[in-house]
This record gives C-alpha cells, sequence and structure tokens, in this order.
C-alpha cells in the first residue's frame, strides 16, 4: 500500500509543479491546493499506513494508531483551505482590476 501512495504522491507533485509553472493565475492557484493534498498525503504514508484500534482508554488492543500525524493533517486542511480561499479572492479581485490572470499582462511586460 506504501508503494502506491508513494506513486500517487508522486503524480501529485508533478501534475503541481506543472500547473504552479503555467501562466494563468487560476491554474497555479489550482496547482499550489494540489501540492498541499500531496503534503498531506505524505505526511500520512510516512506516519504509517498499519492497521489498529482507535486509541481509546476503554479499549484492550494489541496494537493502537497514532493520532498525532491525523491531528496534524487535518490542521494542514484547514490551514490550507484557508490560503486557497484567500488566493482566489485575490486572483478575482486581480481580475476585476486588471481584466486579465494572466501573469506577463499583469507585470506588463507582454
Amino acid at each position: 500500500m506504501e508503494i502506491f501512495m508513494s506513486v500517487l504522491i508522486g503524480i501529485l507533485f508533478a501534475s503541481a509543479v506543472y500547473l504552479m509553472l503555467s501562466k494563468s493565475l487560476l491554474r497555479i492557484i489550482i496547482g499550489t491546493g494540489i501540492l498541499s493534498h500531496g503534503a498531506h498525503l505524505t505526511l500520512l504514508t510516512m506516519a504509517g499506513l498499519g492497521d489498529g484500534m482507535v486509541p481509546l482508554l476503554g479499549e484492550h488492543a494489541d496494537k493502537y494508531v497514532d493520532p498525532l500525524p491525523q491531528a496534524l493533517i487535518l490542521t494542514a486542511i484547514v490551514i490550507s483551505f484557508g490560503v486557497t480561499a484567500f488566493s482566489l479572492v485575490l486572483a478575482y479581485r486581480a481580475y476585476q482590476e486588471l481584466g486579465t490572470d494572466n501573469i506577463d499582462e499583469m507585470r506588463g511586460t507582454e
């Protein structure tokens, strides 16, 4: 399972870099969102994909799952959602003012 997740993470990172290197502001924002999803899967995979019981006090099991990586990923998801929402609002406002989402046209070089 870790090999499949590693391949999926590589595909996510590659597509995110491809999108972030484009000239469209919307594609850059989508690329950063995909990059954050790849980072979340990386954290989850590095913590281990083993099976075990939920770490509750009343439960008695041989193996327990570590809840810390899941808490970190949940926090990272909330932060990346906030950054993505702010970036989309900023891009929309820039499109209203400048009439384009092309980075070169925003700079005035094209």
